[in-house]
């Protein structure tokens, strides 16, 4: 079904507004089902942890169908650059109705031994968010209310740390991707609309079932101040080092289906698909989620099997 453009976009603001109970400029940070193969995103401290170069690009499009809907694209790069260091980029860009966010950041982490298994990597992150809301997207009409007869640019600065403890077949972490709580200024109201402070808990384990089977749970809990809490559990299976299938639920939102394929060492593939168990599930056909995570691993460095997460 087709809705008009100024129907989409007053529901994708209410729903953003019902969601977190802030004003219609403020959006929490862009989420992804498969988070577990995009960790940099939300943990600076993941930077540099799997040993050599990774490169992820994941795309988006949320609610199928709905015209204004959300959609990110995020593109990744981190690799070891010394003993203990690590480097990450991230750039992730999100667009809701007539707003886009696009974010460029910039993380470093310093692992420490804790034990023959297990290290303890801190990570600090780095950047700027450019905001842009434009009310002429999709010819909106105003109808004369001042909330959309002024479009809104701004540069921000973000600031984040994380922590994240790992080995070869857990891992657990915490992070703050954005210290600035104080992020939009409205020039409208002629006042500062708050940006609210986001902290992920994350984890997961890997184990074997067979010679030829593993298994991995993982959870990401998101906790955003004055909003409900956001929960994510998956679990995956990984075939014969190759194929991979899993399932996720998102707590009173969502429950989706996980595919991946290892096609080469290097390269692997993923795709998800999102069937929402909210009211929205009559104006949308669903979301869509695209992985691709490309490994530059050297001669000396070859690993025995791929890494789970």
């Amino acid at each position: 079904m087709k809705f008009y453009m100024k129907l989409n976009l007053k529901t994708i603001i209410g729903v953003c507004l019902l969601a977190l109970g802030s004003n219609a400029f403020a959006q929490q940070d862009p989420q992804f089902t498969q988070y577990m193969y995009n960790t940099l995103s939300v943990n600076s401290a993941y930077a540099g942890t799997r040993g050599h170069v990774a490169i992820t690009a994941i795309h988006r499009s949320q609610w199928a169908g709905l015209e204004g809907a959300p959609e990110t694209q995020t593109l990744s790069f981190d690799s070891p650059i010394g003993r203990n260091l690590g480097l990450g980029i991230s750039i992730v860009q999100d667009k809701l109705g007539p707003s886009k966010e696009t974010y460029f950041d910039a993380n470093l982490s310093y692992s420490i031994k804790t034990s023959k298994t297990h290290r303890l990597s801190l990570g600090l992150k780095g950047g700027l968010r450019l905001l842009n809301i434009d009310w002429s997207r999709g010819n909106h009409q105003a109808s004369g209310d001042i909330l959309f007869q002024e479009n809104i640019n701004r540069t921000l600065p973000t600031l984040g740390a994380g922590l994240y403890y790992y080995s070869e077949k857990s891992y657990l972490g915490f992070s703050i991707p954005n210290f600035f709580a104080d992020q939009h200024y409205d020039d409208i109201q002629g006042g500062v609309a708050t940006e609210r402070l986001h902290m992920f808990f994350i984890g997961g384990l890997v184990r074997n079932i067979s010679d030829n089977i593993k298994f991995k749970p993982a959870f990401l809990l998101k906790s955003v101040s004055g909003a409900p809490l956001i929960l994510d559990l998956s679990a995956n299976f990984m075939f014969n080092e190759k194929f991979r299938l899993g399932a996720s639920y998102r707590w009173d939102d969502s429950v989706s289906g996980l595919i991946g394929l290892q096609v080469s060492p290097k390269l692997l593939l993923g795709y998800s698909y999102d069937y929402t168990t909210t009211e929205l599930q009559r104006v949308n056909s669903g979301t869509h989620e695209f992985m691709l995570r490309f490994e530059l691993i050297s001669k000396e460095r070859k690993l025995k099997s791929p890494r789970f997460f």
